[in-house]
């Protein structure tokens, strides 16, 4: 069996690590906050490259965190790419404000700056930049675009821990930035766990306020907010993974140039594009081929495990009736259902790679 994903093979390799981070926080009853947590956040924006870390309790609460920190008007437009978890877009909806899908990059999968452009009414007040996939968004151009009308940009990194754009680490290029450390992410916990990270002092300090019930101070409470911590166990485990995060993340680039050069001459494939200015960290390698889910299945009898991201585009789920847009011909709303996941991630074998090269070459011969 090629596994799509092997946290248990992950473990091992770091076993004693993770033990010790484990016992530690245990024999020191440091739950909730403390120094582990703090040890974590001041880690990850040395990392990140941004002044403010604040862990919370899941990558969607760090989305919609970081929107009522920008304290927009209720009813604000926010520009969401078509081609996402739904995270994205119902954390707009939930800070009360109005979803507008903008197509995606048919090469990147990122949002599609000229169709985000056409999208800015009046009403726009940000657009949320998901580096999808691992690859990161066209920053330069999006903030030409945020500063033309005065927007907000938020970078939404769930997928792209260690990604960058121009040698800067993303989540360090917007005004705020959200990332989840769910286990299957790139850096993930052993459990839900999310961050919020930015440079400007007084998001960072609303964000952490929201994120405690509305204070800094124990009950001195300023305005009601809500309560979403990442706790000590999970900070633990992080410090220990971030450590080990740069080298998986280099198998992680070896893998997908692997299939890069391996399959590049199968013409009913067409392979991720990877921009010069990329550094490109693989969370996902998506192939976008017309019988998608003839090769899943071929693959699975092979005993390789592939995935779907996503299987509906965000405009079209039931939830999205109401904009209007799954109708529309976006990129994103076509290609929906030709993507596919191939196997990614340091647990690969160079004979895993071997076996899926050539089962999908096995496929089209």
């Amino acid at each position: 069996m090629v596994k799509f994903l092997d946290l248990a093979a992950q473990y091992q390799t770091i076993k004693p690590e993770i033990d010790q981070a484990i016992k530690n926080v245990i024999e020191e009853s440091a739950f909730i906050g403390g120094k582990y947590v703090a040890e974590f956040e001041q880690d990850f924006s040395k990392y990140v490259s941004t002044e403010y870390c604040i862990g919370v309790g899941n990558g969607t609460d760090a989305l919609e965190i970081a929107i009522e920190a920008l304290d927009m008007p209720k009813g604000s437009e926010i520009i969401v790419p078509a081609n996402s978890f739904i995270a994205s877009s119902e954390a707009v909806t939930r800070q009360g404000h109005k979803v507008i899908f903008a197509d995606c990059d048919p090469e990147s999968y990122v949002i599609s700056i000229e169709d985000a452009q056409k999208r800015i009414t009046p009403k726009t007040k940000a657009i949320i930049a998901v580096h999808l996939y691992g690859h990161p968004c066209d920053m330069d151009a999006l903030k030409a675009l945020a500063d033309q009308h005065g927007l907000y940009i938020i970078e939404d990194c769930a997928q792209s821990h260690g990604a960058e754009y121009k040698g800067k680490r993303v989540g360090s290029i917007g005004d705020i930035a959200s990332f989840s450390f769910y286990p299957g992410k790139n850096l993930g916990a052993y459990g839900d766990g999310g961050a919020i990270t930015t440079n400007n002092a007084e998001l960072a300090k609303k964000s952490r306020m929201i994120a405690n019930h509305g204070r800094i101070a124990k009950y001195d409470h300023e305005f009601e907010g809500r309560n979403s911590r990442l706790d000590g166990l999970q900070a633990a485990i992080l410090s220990v993974k971030l450590k080990h995060l740069p080298i998986w993340t280099q198998k992680r680039i070896v893998v997908a140039d692997y299939y890069l050069e391996n399959l590049k001459d199968i013409p009913q494939i067409i392979l991720p594009f990877r921009q010069v200015w990329a550094k490109q960290v693989y969370h996902l390698f998506v192939i976008r081929v017309v019988e998608r889910d003839e090769l899943k299945a071929y693959l699975s009898e092979k005993g390789i495990q592939a995935g779907i991201h996503y299987p509906i585009s965000l405009p079209k789920l039931k939830a999205y009736d109401y904009t209007n847009q799954g109708s529309e011909e976006l990129f994103a709303n076509i290609s929906d259902t030709n993507l596919l996941s191939l196997p990614i991630g340091e647990h690969l074998t160079e004979q895993d790679l071997a076996q899926v090269v050539a089962a999908v070459k096995d496929y089209f011969a």
